[in-house]
């Protein structure tokens, strides 16, 4: 959410900061063009193993390649895309998933049923052919993230709060019921694709919906409210950000900023927990509504007041936090299943969870990201060992997998080697926190055990073709938001997060990682791995090669990676969540030919201090990496899957006109007509949508 202010709460001083640079600086090597030695035994390339389908691989040892034009840059209020591309729009803010109910009016009237439309904030999402177990690519299940809402066009008038600070009760449980996740039935006729209103399938899940938490933490008593006793039963899911799909076909969601939700009355309610994951009093965070102060509030909203107001947890709502931030688990073709939260993969500001291939009798591995200023990039390793007769499974999969295993956070180190540490009590520096804590204070293991603090890890994906890992890491500012929101300086540099430039693109300047990157490894054996930077974010206008380090140029320069996606050719899709380089263009989409660990270079990169950081940098993408979508003003591009032909693509237009107010609105898309490529209605409110992309060849995508 490009324009929110980003927590920083991490304090830890772990090694990403002076130690790594000074020991680069005593250990760096002259380059004399091309790789060292040591960079050549640390880097070396991995062939790259093509697809062997018929969706459009090679079925060699090339890649596939891109087959589009790059798009231009654009400030308009019309998604652009290449020509031969035509896209529509299949889910919208408002849209009933009831046949029983009327059409959305888009005026922010409350009709009292948003608990069956659809919700705002569409993020990512996933395609589930129907029926389950088939590769079909006509009819099939979209399970979709909504992550928050756009209040001031959510409502008539905006939020409403009276003059003693109440809120309507029928005004909070629409916000409720609009965030969460959605699983709708679609399917295409006479190649329209369209939402089956009247499908059974059709279902929200939200911030208010009975779920269980499994794992670790189940049961702990660090969970226990007056709400749950057990410390088990749990209700609803937030901020609903990243995703994954499950080899046993399931859906995650990532609770990603539910921090913000909360308050907290006083001083005498902190923690030192609850300043870890960026609670205080008397601060108003950018996602807090007010929830608690609800006109005849019960414990579904009170619980949003996290203060100690009783003698005992069960009597208030102290813990209600520690249940939110994990990964959700949910069943997509059975709508009355109970959604579960695997403690196991931890607790943190969750992207989503990727899934490296799965392979007969050996563990199941996925990868997680926490996006906040200075947070780490963590793997989850299943105890038990994949068993393909479990792909036509379901939650109780889960249970198997996802609840027993090892939580490793990663270490960066500066010679572009990488280790993962084990975040489990037998860790002697973890000093004996036991495995109920470390999975609700992810983060205070993990700065224990010594983890590299990251520009904002979001998302993340594993190239099927050789899985290697990526990770985008969004950007890294200056701030003066204030406590638990920005530390006021801009975050040191290390080899994995090099860079700090001002908004010229002057390294002499320390303004941060203002464009951020994405950065990749591969596994080695044990619990090692080899990592570079396959691109650096930056403005082609950017002239310093320290600053543009990927020579990127008008065909594909991008800013504030976020979104991170691989399609079943090994293409890369890279989406941003951009405010740093919105004055010449709106968010994109990106693909790209990724490459491989170690195809490129070490590169020293200055600072404002005077001094070097050597950093490894993947080969120049050049016209390997093209742009292919652009979006409206002020939204964000978030979202993507396709079809197992790859001949339809779904993305999400997330917060269009996220700027303006009802007395500038600064987009009105989606146009009424539904055709996403053209200017929406003077006047008209703007929607979070999915939209659908074909090629007008009724071609694959892309290539």
């Amino acid at each position: 959410m490009s324009n929110h202010p980003v927590e920083d709460s991490n304090n830890s001083g772990n090694t990403s900061i002076d130690e790594i640079i000074q020991l680069r600086l005593s250990r760096r090597q002259v380059l004399a063009g091309g790789l060292s030695v040591t960079a050549v035994s640390l880097l070396g390339s991995l062939g790259l193993t093509g697809c062997s389908d018929s969706n459009g691989s090679s079925g060699d040892d090339t890649p596939v390649e891109l087959g589009f034009d790059a798009v231009s840059k654009s400030l308009a209020d019309r998604v652009v895309l290449p020509t031969g591309y035509s896209a529509d729009v299949l889910y919208a803010l408002g849209d009933p998933l009831s046949a029983d109910l009327s059409e959305y009016q888009n005026d922010g009237e409350d009709d009292g049923n948003w608990d069956l439309r659809s919700g705002d904030h569409h993020d990512a999402m996933a395609f589930f052919p129907l029926p389950k177990g088939s590769s079909t690519s006509d009819h099939g299940l979209l399970a979709v993230n909504h992550e928050e809402i756009t209040e001031v066009y959510f409502h008539k008038n905006g939020p409403s709060v009276d003059d003693n600070g109440m809120r309507p009760m029928a005004e909070v449980l629409k916000e409720q019921y609009a965030i969460g996740v959605a699983v709708i039935e679609i399917s295409k006729t006479d190649n329209k694709w369209a939402v089956d209103k009247s499908s059974s399938l059709n279902k929200r899940w939200h911030v208010n919906s009975a779920m269980e938490i499994s794992g670790p933490a189940s049961g702990s008593p660090l969970l226990k409210t007056a709400l749950s006793n057990d410390g088990i039963s749990t209700f609803g899911t937030i901020n609903n950000c990243g995703n994954g799909v499950t080899p046993w076909g399931t859906y995650l969601s990532g609770e990603e900023n539910f921090f913000a939700y909360f308050t907290l009355d006083d001083e005498s309610s902190e923690s030192d927990e609850l300043t870890r994951y960026g609670m205080y009093s008397g601060t108003r965070l950018f996602n807090y509504k007010d929830w608690d102060k609800a006109d005849g509030a019960e414990a579904l909203q009170s619980r949003f007041n996290a203060s100690k107001l009783g003698e005992t947890a069960t009597a208030d709502y102290r813990n209600e936090p520690n249940h939110f931030g994990y990964i959700v688990e949910i069943d997509p073709y059975d709508p009355d299943s109970t959604p579960k939260k695997r403690s196991a993969i931890g607790r943190f500001s969750h992207e989503g969870a990727w899934f490296a291939p799965a392979v007969e009798g050996q563990p199941l591995i996925c990868y997680s990201g926490d996006d906040a200023r200075n947070e780490y990039i963590y793997k989850f390793v299943s105890a038990q060992n994949w068993d393909a007769a479990d792909a036509d499974g379901a939650l109780e999969v889960g249970d198997k997998y996802l609840d027993e295993g090892t939580l490793f956070a990663a270490k960066f180190n500066d010679d572009g080697s990488g280790e993962w540490l084990p975040l489990t009590s037998d860790n002697a520096a973890l000093q004996g926190m036991s495995a109920d804590e470390i999975a609700i204070h992810t983060r205070i293991a993990a700065d224990r055990a010594g983890a590299t603090p990251m520009d904002r890890p979001e998302w993340g994906g594993v190239n099927p073709t050789n899985s290697e890992v990526y990770f985008a890491l969004t950007n890294s500012r200056s701030s003066s938001s204030g406590r638990g929101q920005g530390g006021g300086s801009s975050e040191a540099r290390n080899a994995a997060n090099p860079r700090s430039y001002d908004e010229t693109g002057d390294p002499s300047v320390a303004d941060g990682n203002i464009n951020g990157h994405v950065i990749r490894w591969k596994e080695e054996s044990g619990d090692a791995f080899t990592w570079d930077i396959y691109a650096f974010g930056a403005r082609a206008a950017y002239t310093d090669p320290q600053v543009n380090i990927s020579g990127l140029d008008d065909s594909n320069d991008f800013s504030s990676p976020d979104g991170l996606w691989f399609d079943q050719r090994g293409l890369l899709w890279l989406q941003t969540d951009d405010g740093a380089y919105t004055d010449v263009t709106n968010c994109m989409m990106l693909a790209g030919v990724p490459g491989t660990v170690g195809d490129g270079s070490e590169v020293a990169v200055g600072g404002a201090d005077g001094q070097s950081v050597t950093t490894y940098s993947g080969a120049t993408p050049g016209d390997s990496l093209r742009r292919f979508l652009v979006g409206v003003p002020g939204s964000e591009i978030t979202g993507v899957d396709m079809t197992p032909d790859n001949k339809t693509m779904f993305v999400n237009i997330q917060h269009p006109g996220e700027r303006g107010d009802l007395n500038d609105i600064q987009s009105n898309w989606p146009s009424p007509s539904g055709n996403a490529l053209q200017d929406g209605i003077a006047g008209h409110r703007p929607r979070s949508a999915t939209i659908v992309i074909t090629r007008d060849d009724g071609e694959a995508i892309a290539i």
